[in-house]
């Protein structure tokens, strides 16, 4: 063990608030050099330390993003002078999220700090993100975030060591003040969880056979080690399976968000003949992904319906699904599945918090997000990895391609035509009006038919929270209509000069409807129903959408 013990001195440091370091839903995001700022990083780590008592264990790693490794050290610094017993850091700083959460359960640690901000772009110009996860490995609870925003907005001190940087390229363990601060292998811990959730050798079988093959899109962030472990190293997919695995600072340059706009390189791989069985690709910190067959997109709404319909197939659900959730945006493709199962399906408010909330009452063991976002019950966040090792146990098992499978649920239950829209540098003012407007409009809408639309229901979505009685209000506007489609309205970035108005559109052709249509095509008509009742062109200026996705 190196001890820096002779060599750490605890200081207190003076600062001032900042004022705007109120977290999101995923934590505090800002662009890098925001937290490049003197104290900047380090007046909102105190603030989570002065909300968090215990000091027993904490978990430290993000996605190796710019500023990653310089954050990883302040951290780690402050950490010890501020009498943490115990830390696990990831090797080079590098955790992806479900693995953070995963050590945070497995070790019974505090909590853990994630630097990430997922999707976001990175490097010196672009973004960089902070969140607190609690002891159950789930992002902190309103409660809590709250808690830290009313430190940030008090400070005056922090406490740090002036001690060198700890040695992270090595696992290994060291010695800072009274701190040990343990270097982990950023991966085996992970790797071994889904070894008991899945039958590797099984996998491993389908590979050296054919009957499966790969492409995962690492998209040079934090997946590409895991992905090389688990796909290629233990599963046996062959060399080059995973591309792009190598994780840069700034992605390579890219946009690591993976959907049909930033993933292109594996979208066009996938179209060609003779392509792999199944495309796969994860974001900046492991938790989003996206699925493809040869030529076919599975949309993240199908994907976590397909999964809960066979989930008897998956070693980690053996004893059945205590119950499914989605988010209050996503299609109710799973509402339909979670009805045949005789499941109870939640709808939440956007945020894996509120599934951690269900998940640590056992009311669910699936969940997932239109923001391609999947999980179950082994950890409190997303996790790609986890998803892509469903998909290729589904595929194996059934024998069946992801465009058989899923086309075979639209033909049993119907099909969500699903799509959203973003439109993105809306005016903030302007943004805000438009909704204001909308909520004034929503009472009088139930009963009116909009080109062959008749509206059942107009509402503001509230969250009434079963396990804690919290209430969670104003999450989007949802206009359903009768035939079960819904045309749900939300803002985000609101904090700054302009807005993303996202507009998700859900047409669901019922069972023995013809379900084969592009989804641009099938939902066109709701599209200009949308567009009319919100008046979107009138406030915005604009007649279409930045981004559809």
């Amino acid at each position: 063990m190196q001890s820096l013990t002779e060599l750490s001195a605890v200081c207190s440091v003076s600062t001032q608030p900042y004022s705007d370091q109120k977290p999101g839903t995923s934590g505090l995001r800002k662009k890098v050099r925001v937290f490049q700022q003197p104290h900047y990083l380090e007046n909102f780590v105190q603030s989570v330390f002065n909300v968090v008592s215990d000091r027993s264990l904490l978990v430290v790693g993000g996605d190796g993003r710019y500023f990653n490794a310089e954050a990883t050290q302040i951290i780690v610094r402050m950490a010890a002078a501020n009498g943490f017993k115990r830390l696990l850091v990831g090797q080079h700083g590098i955790l992806s999220t479900p693995a953070v959460s995963h050590l945070i359960r497995k070790y019974g640690a505090v909590g853990g700090l994630v630097l990430s901000a997922s999707h976001n772009p990175a490097g010196p110009d672009e973004d960089f993100g902070i969140k607190f996860n609690n002891a159950s490995g789930s992002p902190a609870p309103e409660s809590i975030t709250q808690a830290i925003f009313e430190q940030t907005k008090a400070i005056t001190q922090y406490s740090t060591l002036e001690s060198p940087d700890i040695d992270l390229s090595l696992a290994a363990s060291h010695q800072l003040g009274a701190t040990e601060v343990q270097v982990i292998d950023s991966v085996s811990d992970y790797l071994e969880l889904m070894q008991t959730l899945f039958n590797f050798d099984r996998l491993r079988e389908g590979f050296s056979s054919g009957l499966l093959s790969l492409c995962f899109d690492a998209m040079h962030a934090v997946t590409g080690p895991y992905a090389k472990a688990v796909f290629e190293d233990s599963l046996g997919a062959k060399s080059g399976s995973v591309i792009n695995a190598e994780p840069k600072d700034d992605f390579g340059g890219g946009h690591p968000d993976p959907n049909l706009v930033h993933a292109k390189t594996l979208i066009n791989l996938m179209a060609k003949e003779g392509a792999p069985v199944l495309g796969a690709a994860s974001d900046g910190d492991g938790d989003r992904n996206i699925i493809l067959g040869n030529n076919f997109f599975v949309s993240p709404s199908d994907s976590l319906a397909l999964i809960a319909l066979h989930a008897a197939l998956i070693p980690q659900f053996k004893s059945g699904l205590k119950g499914v959730a989605r988010s209050m945006p996503t299609s109710t493709a799973l509402d339909r599945v979670a009805k045949h199962l005789g499941l109870n399906c939640y709808e939440t408010p956007t945020g894996w918090k509120f599934f951690g909330n269900l998940l640590d009452q056992n009311l669910l063991s699936l969940c997932g997000e239109e923001s391609f976002g999947t999980s179950g019950d082994h950890v409190r966040e997303k996790d790609g990895v986890w998803a892509v090792l469903c998909w290729l146990t589904l595929i194996l098992e059934t024998g069946k391609t992801p465009q058989v499978l899923v086309e075979s649920m639209w033909e049993k239950f119907g099909r969500s035509y699903y799509c959203r829209h973003d439109f993105e540098g809306v005016e903030a003012n302007r943004a805000n009006e438009l909704m204001a407007a909308l909520e004034e409009r929503l009472p009088s809408l139930p009963g009116q038919n909009f080109e062959g639309f008749k509206v059942v229901s107009a509402d503001s979505f509230s969250y009434s929270d079963i396990t804690d009685g919290s209430i969670t209000p104003n999450q989007g506007y949802r206009i359903i209509m009768g035939c079960g489609s819904r045309a749900i309205f939300r803002l985000s970035g609101t904090g700054t000069d302009s807005a993303i108005l996202r507009v998700y559109l859900e047409k669901v052709a019922i069972k023995g409807e013809f379900n084969l249509l592009e989804t641009d095509s099938a939902t066109a008509l709701l599209l200009k129903v949308a567009m009319e009742i919100a008046e979107i062109e009138q406030y915005t200026g604009m007649n279409k959408a930045t981004v559809v996705t």
